[in-house]
């Protein structure tokens, strides 16, 4: 029997401070070599202005956890037109977990709540690994959507904002978002109309949709960590290669997909560019450096599988324990009739 969860009872079954703890552990796992995390494989679906027209697209995200001795796969896209036009969210997903004994589905769930969980967790889990930052940062935010949102909710697990500066291109959309935050902020929360006004912060954290670069390198004082999330590319190619570290979550994927992806196409950025991935980071093989006086350092957790299916086992396990979710039993390889569903009707 699959256990079936939906986006309430996910929601019931995690928080943020238990999200960023996952991450936290599933990144040790990768440095262990005990996580498989192939990159994603793609389905344009007319994002980029191409046939077949839907202006969408879905992301296959596969992985095993060894801690979790679950394997699963998520399943998630964005669309405009129809699913805009409907008033629908954005962002579509849902999460297949198995188990890798016997192949038997366990669970299949909701991924976008979990999605906006761990993007936001995946940003402060790596930021707690540069030890010189202290526990207390000022943080440029560029968008002001519900990324945005789980960012600031994430970092301040494990930071303090001494103070947010907050550009979006709809200045009521900013002024929405600076409500709803600023009980988590202990500093001033500013909202600037032109992008170069919210450059002048420890951490720049870029979660647009935006298809052209709009931060540029004269923008970027010395001393600034620049994490660009967007999926195309949010700043210019001459700020990652004047960077002094790149930092990724996967490197091969980080490669092939956003602020790197074009860089790495012309052959002017490579593997050996890389400075370290998270797991070398957060299992000590590798230290973060970053001089906050002279320094430009690039990080880019683009999202893996990984964070996704380990977070989605820490739910199932919870909705077991707690008898959450409803249970269908697609499979039918046992019924009282001893028919054997996955054979051929040779009569038709």
């Amino acid at each position: 029997m699959t256990l079936l969860l939906n986006v309430k009872d996910v929601r019931e079954l995690i928080s943020m401070a238990d999200t960023v703890n996952i991450v936290d552990r599933t990144y040790r796992s990768m440095g262990e070599g005990k996580v498989i995390n192939p990159t994603k494989v793609s389905l344009d679906l007319g994002e980029t202005g191409n046939y077949p027209y839907y202006e969408g697209y879905m992301n296959a995200m596969p992985a095993y956890i060894d801690w979790l001795n679950m394997a699963g796969m998520k399943w998630i896209g964005g669309f405009d037109g129809g699913r805009n036009a409907a008033g629908l969210p954005y962002m579509t997903g849902m999460i297949l977990l198995l188990d890798p004994h016997v192949g038997r589905f366990l669970s299949a769930m909701d991924g976008s709540y979990i999605t906006n969980l761990r993007t936001g967790a995946q940003t402060a889990v790596a930021l707690s690994y540069f030890k010189n930052l202290g526990d207390s940062i000022s943080v440029g935010l560029f968008g002001a959507g519900t990324q945005a949102r789980t960012q600031v909710l994430a970092i301040t697990k494990r930071f303090k904002i001494n103070r947010l500066v907050v550009w979006n291109h709809r200045r009521s959309t900013a002024e929405a978002f600076k409500k709803d935050v600023e009980h988590l902020v202990d500093g001033e929360i500013i909202i600037v109309d032109k992008p170069e006004e919210a450059t002048d912060n420890d951490v720049l954290i870029t979660v647009t949709g935006a298809i052209e670069p709009f931060i540029t390198g004269d923008m970027i004082k010395p001393g600034t960590i620049i994490m660009p999330m967007g999926s195309r590319g949010e700043i210019t190619d001459d700020i990652i290669l004047k960077a002094n570290h790149i930092y990724v979550d996967h490197v091969e994927q980080a490669l092939h997909r956003g602020a790197l992806k074009k860089l790495n196409e012309e052959g002017q950025l490579t593997p050996d560019d890389i400075t370290a991935d998270f797991g070398e980071l957060a299992t000590g093989q590798k230290e973060a450096v970053h001089d906050k006086e002279k320094d430009i350092t690039i990080v880019i957790p683009i999202g893996i599988g990984a964070l996704d299916v380990a977070v989605a086992g820490h739910v199932y396990h919870g909705a077991v324990e707690k008898g959450l979710g409803s249970h269908f039993d697609f499979d039918l390889l046992s019924t009282p009739e001893g028919k054997d569903y996955m054979a051929p009707d040779l009569e038709k």
